[in-house]
């Protein structure tokens, strides 16, 4: 198995809640801190031996300072020397497909071929960013990364006229190290997508949901990739989910608690999950917020850590909720996220995945 470092360059200051965020309270001392505390957590996620970094794109809200994950790749090359650095991805219905496939082309180049493209279509609210209709976000998607794969294969230049993209002449300079291009995944949480990555052969990745759930999905993915002719591999499958750990139990979850004492909204990666919940219920404003509370005040650690949502305790501990993992959702690659922001206590948490984690996931 392998280990990815997710960061989101959460704004670590106070800040309104709802979305999008007002910037009443914003600062730029705070956000350049949080910038910075990311490249750190990068570069020594990278020193102490994972195997990927990596990034998303959302808008207009303090929980990812990172509406262009493209930029924050770039940041990356020049501190992460050794692990992948994935984009997990830029939401490709919402933008200008061709600079997506110039873009990863250049990061491509720039890491000597570390580049890994996972292209998403995006939450619905991220459609209000550019003033796109999401009723179109699945036909736009299947366009988008129609263009891009051509764009990274094709030698000749060549002209484009679809339904949403038009382009008179492509030829992308400079082009992918990696042959034919980078692995490419997408997210496969429902069946309409599990089809499309199965016959499109694409891997798969899952955030913001349960172990249960991403069975089942990843499950259905595999039954049509082998209807479509191939056969998927454990490193076609990536699972994103929260992480602490410490010298010990006690330890971890003292650490937690005091990540939610810090923050009323803590335990991050759990709690997107929670949101998104609140989100698909319908909730906003105050209501919405009201809902959440509710939520989380139900939101056991012990539940979540059943659900597959969070790894937490000591090496030991941690190792045992991986192979459970592994087994039942045969996974390759694990995202994890910070749990909490805490300092040299996130920084050791780092540590100890990469010196007493990782070497036994890699032997799984």
């Amino acid at each position: 198995m392998k280990a990815s470092l997710f960061c989101t360059s959460r704004y670590m200051g106070a800040a309104p809640e709802g979305w999008p965020v007002p910037a009443t309270e914003y600062s730029a001392e705070v956000a350049e801190r949080s910038m910075q505390t990311t490249l750190e957590q990068f570069a020594l996620a990278d020193q102490v031996g994972f195997d990927w970094v990596s990034v998303a794109e959302h808008h207009f809200a303090p929980f990812s300072l990172n509406p262009n994950p493209m930029v924050m790749a770039g940041a990356l090359t020049q501190v992460v020397k050794n692990a992948k650095i994935a984009l997990l991805g830029p939401d490709i219905p919402i933008l200008n497909p061709l600079r997506v496939a110039e873009e990863f082309a250049m990061l491509d180049t720039l890491t000597g071929g570390r580049v890994v493209a996972g292209l998403m279509r995006g939450t619905p609210n991220e459609y209000v960013t550019y003033n796109i209709n999401p009723t179109e976000s699945r036909a736009r998607f299947a366009e988008a990364l129609e263009i891009i794969r051509m764009a990274w294969t094709e030698k000749q230049p060549f002209g484009w006229e679809g339904r949403y993209y038009q382009y008179r002449s492509i030829s992308i300079w400079p082009r992918p190290v990696q042959d034919p291009h980078p692995p490419i995944y997408m997210s496969a949480s429902s069946p309409e997508s599990g089809d499309y990555a199965a016959k499109n052969k694409l891997g798969i990745g899952f955030a913001f949901t349960t172990l249960p759930r991403a069975v089942i999905a990843a499950d259905y993915w595999r039954e049509k990739s082998r209807e479509h002719g191939w056969e998927p591999e454990p490193d076609h499958v990536i699972y994103r989910l929260g992480v602490h750990v410490a010298a010990t139990d006690a330890e971890a979850r003292d650490d937690l608690a005091a990540g939610m004492r810090q923050r009323r909204v803590g335990l991050s990666m759990a709690n997107a999950a929670v949101e998104k919940a609140v989100d698909e219920a319908g909730y906003y404003g105050r209501d919405r917020d009201e809902q959440r509370g509710r939520l989380l005040s139900r939101g056991q650690l012990e539940e979540r850590i059943e659900n597959g949502q969070i790894l937490v305790g000591s090496p030991d501990t941690v190792v045992k909720q991986i192979e459970r993992i592994k087994k039942e959702l045969n996974a390759d690659v694990l995202d994890l996220t910070l749990a909490a922001q805490l300092g040299d206590k996130t920084l050791r948490s780092i540590e100890l995945l990469g010196t007493e984690v990782l070497p036994r996931m890699h032997a799984m």
